[in-house]
């Protein structure tokens, strides 16, 4: 197997399923994957937040090892994702009273943006800021260095969740001795490859249907304006069918296959009855589907409900892009079309960017969109330099392929210093020889000379029984 010597590596941990891949980037902007892996992660990541280190860091590196087995070579780093319950943003204003008609400067707006960082905090870290606009009189500027005023708003976007996240993120990957190159805001990153810059501009929401968690991401004039992430996701559903008495594996079955969030049944028809894959249990139709139904609606108006908390929902003149594994069941746009009133609403299956990968590893079900996204936002190369594979030597060819080469027989001042270093090797050979055969002598010596145990123990009894004192 050829090794590959220059690739990026991207690892999402989500709450079903942490997943790794490899790929190349061409020079058309398109990925070719060299490598992926998958491990189940529903035990031990819940809601996109990890709560047991040891296990992450054990997947983590099974992943790790089945990506290096495929690309014949050491990886170096990895580029992650940090998403997950808790994640949100929250808007502050920094304001400046300038004395006079003042050119505002980099330094101004550095100091500014310092200010906004240095808001108090209690168990959360800004992860990121979103770039928001400067309000200078009545008008918003994007970059208002250069422009003179005497007053200046600053407006920030920040994006914040609970410190443990990120440093449990860390401590996993320390753990398995991965070294991170860097941590991309999942949600952000998602939408980079989902939405077009029209949309963002225009004005759109991207609601990310996971397994335990539903993400919404409002953008208007190409700018974040709203982020927030509810408990809530598709395996939600599952357990609720489990309530018809059926293991989860059953019940995950049946949503998938005959999952419907507007099921309706024809007036006279006779109602249809399903089975399990193995056909110990029949269940109606509609029965399945009013559970489905009834959670589905919750969630939607959940999303519905933050949507309108953004602010934004009058302004979404590109309407509602859905996406993730959970987008996949049948008349969720519907559903969400029927509570919103908003008409354009698409899914998005996968990614804008070109991929190139086998069926097994492409999958344009939504369930892939942010570990591309990821692949995507790396730029430097996760590759080893000093590979862990074991390079063969190259065989040279010469005359005589039995008898061995003499390497030094072209230069004579080499050859020279080889036979003073073997000869110098020898004496100190020599040297310590003869050092061993001394040091066994003398003891040899000290062990002759030395009394015997009865000869010391008579000597001892004789001194005690004739002493000084008794003789006198």
């Amino acid at each position: 197997m050829v090794s590959t010597t220059d690739f990026i590596v991207a690892i999402e941990l989500g709450s079903s399923k942490i997943t790794g891949i490899a790929g190349k980037k061409s020079s058309d902007g398109s990925i070719q994957v060299l490598a992926y892996a998958r491990e189940d992660s529903s035990s031990f990541i819940r809601k996109g937040v990890i709560y047991n280190l040891d296990k992450t860091a054990q997947s983590l590196t099974s992943i790790i090892n089945t990506l290096e087995g495929e690309l014949n070579n050491a990886i170096a780093k990895v580029y992650i994702g940090v998403g997950g319950q808790s994640l949100r943003t929250v808007r502050n204003v920094v304001g400046r009273d300038l004395k006079e008609e003042t050119i505002i400067s980099q330094e101004l707006i550095d100091s500014i943006c310092d200010e906004n960082l240095s808001i108090p905090l209690i168990d959360l870290d800004i992860l990121d800021v979103a770039p928001q606009e400067y309000k200078i009189g009545n008008n918003l500027q994007a970059d208002p260095v250069g422009v003179t005023a005497n007053h200046i708003e600053g407006r920030f976007l920040n994006i914040i969740a609970r410190s443990s996240i990120k440093k449990n993120l860390e401590r996993c990957f320390e753990q398995a001795k991965i070294e991170i190159a860097d941590i991309f805001i999942s949600p952000l990153a998602t939408a980079n490859v989902v939405l077009t810059e029209g949309e963002k501009r225009s004005g759109c929401a991207l609601v990310d249907f996971g397994a335990d968690t539903t993400t919404i991401s409002v953008y208007k004039n190409n700018i974040l304006r709203f982020l927030t992430v509810l408990p809530l996701g598709g395996n939600i559903i599952t357990h609720d069918i489990t309530s018809l008495q059926l293991e989860e594996e059953d019940a995950e079955i049946l949503k998938t296959q005959y999952g419907n969030a507007l099921y309706e049944t024809e007036e006279g028809a006779t109602e249809t009855v399903i089975q399990t894959e193995d056909e110990s249990r029949s269940i109606e139709l509609r029965t399945l589907n009013d559970i489905i139904e009834a959670r589905t609606e919750e969630i939607i108006a959940n999303v519905w409900n933050q949507i309108q908390l953004s602010g934004y929902d009058d302004k979404l003149l590109a309407g509602i892009i859905i996406t993730g594994g959970a987008a996949n069941l049948k008349n969720l746009d519907e559903a969400l079309r029927k509570r919103s009133k908003i008409d354009k609403i698409k899914t998005a299956k996968f990614i804008r960017n070109a991929v190139h990968a086998t069926e097994d590893v492409l999958k344009k079900d939504g369930t892939q969109n942010t570990l591309f996204a990821l692949l995507f936002a790396g730029e430097e190369n996760c590759c080893l330099q000093e590979s862990k594979t074991i390079q063969k030597p190259v065989a040279v060819p010469f005359n005589n392929p039995t008898a061995p080469r003499d390497f030094f027989e072209a230069d004579e001042d080499l050859k020279r210093q080889e036979e003073e270093a073997k000869a110098a090797k020898k004496k100190r050979e020599e040297e310590e020889r003869q050092r061993k055969i001394e040091e066994k002598r003398l003891k040899d010596e000290a062990k002759k000379n030395k009394p015997s145990w009865i000869s010391r123990t008579f000597d001892k009894l004789s001194n005690e029984i004739f002493s000084d004192e008794d003789m006198k």
